[in-house]
């Protein structure tokens, strides 16, 4: 199993900023790529962010230029800056971690709990 700890949400006006963080534990195995899906009421989930193990990354073009994925040392912690904040980016942030066991060499795909992010002025 595991286990990802996401924290950084909140209420934030149009405009400004937010990190969200996530740290994951357990039976790590090897990790190929963490990153970031939202959900908004109503809507299907939706990929935000993602990076690998060589550090490339991928983003929703609705994000592009304003948010910045990044894992540290390809490490167990991801983090989403976001920058410019918009009214439509109010949604749930879940972590996602795809990974393998090394163990069996099963493929794993684990979600945080989420972490809700407003934006209102």
């Amino acid at each position: 199993q595991v286990q990802l700890v996401e924290s950084g949400g909140g209420l934030v006006q149009p405009g400004g900023s937010l990190r969200l963080s996530c740290e994951a534990s357990g039976s790590i195995g090897r990790v190929n790529s963490m990153g970031w899906y939202r959900q908004a009421p109503g809507t299907r989930r939706e990929m935000v962010a993602l990076v690998d193990n060589d550090g490339n990354t991928d983003y929703v073009v609705s994000v592009e230029g304003r948010f910045t994925v990044s894992r540290p040392n390809a490490g167990n912690t991801v983090y989403l800056q976001m920058n410019s904040l918009k009214l439509e980016d109010t949604a749930a942030y879940f972590c996602h971690i795809r990974g393998e066991d090394t163990a069996n060499g099963n493929i794993y795909r684990f979600w945080g709990q989420g972490t809700q992010v407003t934006v209102s002025s």
